[in-house]
């Protein structure tokens, strides 16, 4: 298996305008003012299904954009790679419900599966880091070993 690739500021970058691009999209389609009343003069569990899947959608993207925010803050300085660590772990959420999907129109099914694969992806570049940057050698590790590798002084 290939190793995974380092995360750098051209990639952050990179998904942060497409994460953006897309969470402008998730907002435009699940704005509710007269969706809602659409929906409910259609069915209920049409308008229970939107809600959901709108309040899970919004709720991914806004978790991929905070996490993209938090690396952009690591690169320019304004967080050290411990907090990075500590604080910027993407969490984990479940995909969409494939009954409720189903209630939905094709167009809003497309976005959410959008949303889905980018937040898998983003999940994906996480864990490779964190794998990698794991079985690195500790700062003092990292010491032992350049000092054993001086020749002693005569």
């Amino acid at each position: 298996m290939a190793s995974p690739a380092s995360i750098n500021p051209r990639i952050i970058e990179g998904l942060y305008c497409e994460a953006l691009v897309l969470s402008d999209e998730v907002r435009a389609a699940f704005a509710l003012s007269g969706r809602m009343d659409a929906a409910a003069r259609e069915e209920d569990e049409a308008c229970i299904a939107l809600s959901c899947e709108a309040l899970r959608t919004t709720t991914r993207m806004m978790h991929a954009v905070a996490w993209l925010l938090n690396h952009r803050a690591y690169f320019n300085g304004e967080l050290s790679e411990f907090q990075l660590r500590r604080y910027g772990k993407l969490a984990d959420f479940p995909e969409s419900d494939p009954h409720r999907l189903a209630l939905l129109d094709p167009q809003t099914r497309a976005l959410i599966q959008t949303t889905e694969r980018f937040h898998a992806r983003l999940k994906r570049i996480d864990n490779g880091w964190r794998e990698r940057e794991a079985n690195a050698p500790s700062a003092i590790a990292a010491l032992r070993a350049r000092l054993s590798a001086v020749p002693p002084a005569r």
